[in-house]
């Protein structure tokens, strides 16, 4: 009686600008943005293996793609992973200095993965590689390749944005390590995204 009692008289406070769940409200809207963004890259997958189920034929993998190359891109991606996860432990005991060592760090490896998908990207164009035509017959392959690729592709551009003001930021001393944190959640997000892109479209 006495606790029920206790938790009538406490009860739990919803009202903004508080934790109910032991959550700030920051993050717990970037687990919504990655739930919600997870499930329309699951979306675009998807719409990916039913037309390449339904169609008669596909693009051999090991013809159009320089699979070393692309595996040299998931390399860097998934290396800029565990520098962000670097940074957030640093963050954890304030040690700002490495913290913007490797944000930075990582930003680099979001612009070396940037500007590798760009030349994979002119090399499958001047082989003549465009939305609605290719030279194996397939339009849809150019259509869901640059669209999925594409959109995971700006994820990362704004991730390496979002990185490098952050640097700037914690050099400054204007974050904290919930700011820093929340950045890894995101970037480790992206690299997530990208294993199951790699995985269902380069190689399987």
């Amino acid at each position: 009686m006495s606790s029920a009692r206790g938790a009538r008289e406490a009860p739990m406070n919803w009202s903004g600008g508080v934790a109910p769940l032991g959550m700030s409200w920051q993050k717990l809207m970037m687990w919504i943005f990655i739930v919600t963004d997870g499930l329309l890259f699951a979306g675009f997958l998807a719409g990916y293996g039913f037309a390449r189920t339904g169609a008669r034929s596909w693009p051999d993998q090991q013809e159009v793609f320089h699979l070393w190359f692309i595996s040299l891109m998931t390399f860097v991606l998934i290396s800029s992973s565990a520098t962000m996860a670097t940074g957030v432990a640093a963050a954890r005991v304030a040690d700002w200095k490495k913290v913007a060592n490797m944000v930075l760090a990582t930003a680099g490896g979001g612009v070396s993965f940037l500007a590798m998908q760009a030349y994979e990207w002119g090399s499958l164009i001047r082989d003549g590689v465009t939305l609605g035509t290719n030279p194996w017959n397939v339009p849809a392959f150019g259509n869901y390749f640059f669209l999925i690729t594409g959109f995971h592709g700006t994820h990362v551009l704004i991730g390496t944005i979002v990185l490098a003001t952050l640097a700037l930021r914690v050099r400054a001393r204007k974050t904290t390590a919930a700011g820093v944190e929340l950045a890894g959640l995101y970037w480790h997000f992206v690299d997530l995204v990208w294993v199951f892109v790699f995985t269902l479209f380069y190689l399987v």
